[in-house]
């Protein structure tokens, strides 16, 4: 049996969450389950809008989508989201330049499939290590990929905040789609980068791994992250599947 936990925590230097955290381990319309986790950004107002407003789009298109292909339910989801929010922004000066990232996974069986847009990422961890299945769309990750940056030191540079791709932002936006064969003893973790940003991966898989119960495991690397700083709202879902 599926086991999940989702925590949303505001950290210790925002004033408010402008994260969503959506987690639904029944089907939605012909999508098995679904996880999000969507990170705003842009001022107090429209960074939070721009969170709410993307979740609750791709679940109401997806409920009525009668597409059968998860990466094409949750495309036409995120062009659905991503025209709502970029109109809004145009017409309304307040929500100028909003927009949010978005890590989103369904799973059936074994077979997960994952679509991210921006810096929210998606890890499989188990006993022996941990992977980043997603990859961030960031000024500091293309940075990485032409080889003037090491991964290290990209984790305390100035620019690491700037994302290249978000919901919102732009007249239309491309999801990143990924698909992994879950085995048995992996645990799927979807987290904002308020939680990667201030714990190395290595410590999220050791913290993971001490916990016995699934909502512990939660409880605990949020503590971690805002031991470590909390310097942004954390965000995370945690998925045990049936494999």
């Amino acid at each position: 049996m599926m086991k999940t936990a989702s925590l949303s925590d505001k950290g210790k230097r925002r004033q408010l969450n402008q994260d969503v955290v959506y987690s639904s381990e029944l089907p939605v319309g012909n999508l098995p389950n679904l996880f999000m986790i969507a990170d705003g950004m842009g001022g107090h107002k429209a960074g939070d809008y721009a969170s709410r407003y993307a979740v609750d789009t791709i679940c109401s298109e997806a409920e009525r989508s009668e597409e059968r292909i998860p990466e094409k339910i949750l495309q036409r989801a995120i062009d659905v989201a991503n025209s709502g929010l970029f109109e809004l922004s145009n017409k309304n000066r307040d929500f100028e330049g909003m927009g949010t990232t978005l890590v989103a996974a369904t799973m059936n069986g074994t077979c997960l499939k994952v679509g991210n847009v921006g810096d929210s990422r998606l890890y499989i961890v188990n006993g022996k290590d941990i992977r980043q299945i997603t990859t961030d769309h960031s000024l500091v990750e293309e940075m990485i990929r032409m080889g003037g940056l090491d991964r290290e030191s990209a984790r305390t540079h100035p620019n690491k905040n700037i994302i290249t791709r978000a919901v919102g932002v732009a007249y239309s936006v491309l999801a990143d789609f990924y698909e992994v064969q879950l085995k048995k003893g992996d645990i799927v973790l979807l987290c904002s980068d308020g939680l990667s940003n201030m714990l190395e991966d290595e410590e999220i898989r050791m913290i993971v791994n001490a916990q016995r119960d699934i909502m512990e495991k939660a409880e605990a690397l949020v503590r971690a992250a805002n031991q470590n700083g909390g310097r942004d709202n954390i965000s995370l879902i945690l998925i045990e599947p049936d494999v």
